[in-house]
């Protein structure tokens, strides 16, 4: 990358509660002017990077005092978006940011703007996302990228005609657990892989979002998909040779429960289970003919690895508040990922890849076939 202008990002939250197939409203945004520090080097000033996070506004209290910590490299905020304008103002002055936005569009025509994370819930990934990519903005989008392979396929072909980058924010790959276990798999340190094992449950039927078939509900794509990502990394981005699901849906039309069979070539094997009906381990594990990868609790976000019974820690950054979510400092490293890859001039990440998301997407449609659970962006 030849030129001096900062990169930045807009980051859209995934916490609306919207009940219609429009765009949502903006609830709130905002910018993050962040100079990416590691390590030693806290005095060592890298590229900027400018986000802007749509959530909101009490969420994004703790957020920004977290992500604007020495730790996450963040040290500014200077944007912010709302559909309600005195509280965005009330909202912009508290935080210092100087400047409001009225519509996604708006925000999409800012030449400043470079980067954008989506992360509103599912159901709006694909229509928002098509707005930036149109706008040729680069962005990083949250897991799922899209609801069905076919939205998929066209957020990847927008940003391809474009020129700009797309990435599914799949976090978990970008831990250093996550990328310590494609080590180990790179040299065999467990012989040949013949099962993984990933489960996934959490008691969550009281939230909206996870059980309302229009707000994109469901087990498998909300906790689900950590699962299925974690099999496809373990098996190098494979397609599998089948898959069986078989599952439990709520009154809603999701799903509650599912458990996924894979096979691989060779006579690979790998079971996902996930559920918003209860708490499980959410452990994953990976057996080979000469040993045992294990990752405990947490495997989404991943600070602990066990490898032949051997425990090593790979702790997050400390945040400076309470997290909405455990271990959310974690998310730099997917943002640094970003970041690198737009220095390069990439288009697309090699650990998370267009191919990678598309066969997420593609798996998940069979689940979702073989289960009985149907959207209606599947009727489009």
């Amino acid at each position: 990358m030849t030129s001096k202008k900062p990169l930045k990002a807009v980051q859209q939250s995934k916490d609306g509660d919207a009940k219609s197939n429009s765009l949502p409203p903006s609830t709130a945004s905002t910018i993050l002017n962040a100079i990416e520090t590691q390590g030693n080097d806290l005095k060592r000033l890298i590229e900027d990077i400018k986000l802007s996070i749509n959530n909101r506004l009490d969420a994004l209290d703790a957020v920004l005092a977290n992500v604007q910590s020495e730790q996450s490299g963040v040290v500014a905020v200077v944007e912010c978006q709302s559909n309600d304008s005195k509280q965005a103002e009330e909202f912009a002055q508290k935080h210092g940011i100087p400047k409001v936005y009225s519509s996604y569009e708006e925000l999409a025509k800012d030449p400043d703007i470079d980067v954008v994370y989506v992360g509103i819930i599912h159901p709006y990934h694909h229509p928002v996302g098509l707005i930036f990519l149109s706008a040729k903005k680069n962005v990083l989008c949250e897991k799922p990228l899209a609801m069905n392979l076919r939205e998929v396929k066209e957020l990847v072909a927008t940003a391809k005609a474009n020129d700009v980058f797309l990435m599914e924010a799949v976090w978990t790959r970008f831990f250093p657990v996550s990328m310590e276990i494609s080590r180990l798999l790179g040299r065999e340190a467990v012989g040949e892989v013949k099962l993984v094992r990933a489960d996934f449950g959490a008691s969550q039927k009281n939230i909206p979002r996870c059980v309302e078939k229009e707000l994109g509900g469901g087990a498998l794509l909300d906790i689900g998909i950590y699962c299925l990502q974690f099999v496809l990394m373990v098996y190098d981005g494979e397609k599998p040779e089948s898959v069986q699901a078989t599952g439990v849906c709520l009154d809603t039309g999701v799903d509650e429960s599912m458990v996924v069979t894979l096979k691989f070539s060779r006579g690979r094997l790998a079971v996902c289970t996930c559920t918003i009906a209860m708490d499980l381990p959410k452990e994953a594990v990976v057996l080979g003919t000469k040993g045992t990868i294990r990752v405990p609790a947490h495997m989404w976000s991943p600070t602990s690895l066990i490898v032949n019974g051997k425990e090593t820690q790979y702790p997050v950054p400390e945040p400076y508040l309470p997290l909405n979510f455990i271990n959310s400092t974690g998310l730099r490293y997917e943002a640094e990922e970003v970041r690198q890859c737009l220095l390069k001039g990439l288009k697309e990440s090699s650990r998370m890849s267009h191919s990678d998301s598309a066969l997420l997407a593609e798996i998940m449609d069979e689940c979702r076939r073989q289960v009985g659970v149907v959207y209606s962006q599947d009727h489009q």
